[in-house]
């Protein structure tokens, strides 16, 4: 187990999984995002000081999904 996770949250949707990990580096705190999709891997990461910009951006995609 990775010592600089700090929590972590997994979302299945159909044949994807999505993990969520908070994690510490030299450079600070990060959320690395990984969709698995049958054994294939994608991530990114995002640093933890613009995640109120990246959910408040998720949180305007959503609003127009959900009015389609």
């Amino acid at each position: 187990m990775d010592n600089d996770l700090l929590h972590t949250e997994k979302i299945l949707a159909d044949r994807k999984i999505f993990f969520l990990n908070l994690k510490s580096n030299a450079r600070g705190l990060v959320v690395k995002i990984t969709e698995d999709v049958s054994g294939n891997r994608d991530t990114i990461m995002v640093p933890a000081e613009i995640l109120g910009d990246f959910i408040a951006a998720l949180n305007d995609i959503k609003a127009t999904a959900d009015e389609q």
